[in-house]
């Protein structure tokens, strides 16, 4: 009686353990993406900014089937211009994002789709290039809080990797790279649409 006891629980520890080691947690992901920044005006300035595209990357940790957890980076550049009575300016900056976020994996598996919601927060970093006809003297390096929504799908190709359309949003105040003249004091958005590719391990 007790050994056959033993070897039913021997046997499901075994079974637990062997698929708990084929069960796929982690994975990275490269995605190309859109950077497009919403227009605004405060304080009698003006701020518009150039669209352009870039680059991220990021790893998600699968919690459970439904919640995940993840940390991402993003490079894009783009150029800053302010309007006011004084006159223009522009600032050609390198933007990096860094930040943290939870995904919940939604239960709408159609064929090989898996779409998911996520919502987090994180940084954007503006770093002026200092290149020639985008600088102005004085203007910093400054970090932005940002807000952080989004929503996408993965659509699988093979047990290890999976195709990526993603759209993030970020909700910050205006950079004024450390100038008052440049200080609109409003709140802007930024879309970010993306599309990549996925490594589970």
């Amino acid at each position: 009686m007790r050994r056959g006891l033993f070897v039913t629980v021997a046997s499901i520890l075994l079974f637990t353990i062997a698929a708990m080691a084929q069960e796929v947690r982690n994975e990275v992901s490269v995605q190309g993406t859109g950077f497009f920044t919403k227009d605004s005006n405060g304080n009698g300035i003006s701020r518009t900014t150039t669209k352009t595209g870039g680059l991220e990357v990021g790893y998600r940790y699968h919690i459970n089937r439904w919640l995940s957890a993840e940390a991402n980076y993003g490079f894009d550049r783009n150029t800053q211009k302010y309007f006011s009575d004084a006159g223009q300016s522009r600032v050609q900056s390198d933007v990096h994002g860094v930040t943290a976020d939870v995904v919940v994996n939604l239960p709408l598996h159609l064929s090989k789709f898996s779409p998911y919601t996520l919502a987090g927060g994180g940084g954007l970093i503006f770093h002026p290039t200092g290149n020639g006809g985008g600088f102005v003297p004085g203007a910093d390096t400054q970090a932005k809080g940002a807000f952080l929504y989004g929503a996408g799908a993965d659509y699988v190709l093979t047990d290890h990797f999976s195709l990526r359309a993603e759209y993030r949003g970020f909700v910050y105040k205006d950079p004024d790279f450390g100038l008052q003249s440049w200080k609109t004091d409003t709140w802007t958005h930024t879309a970010r649409p993306s599309a990549g590719i996925v490594y589970r391990f």
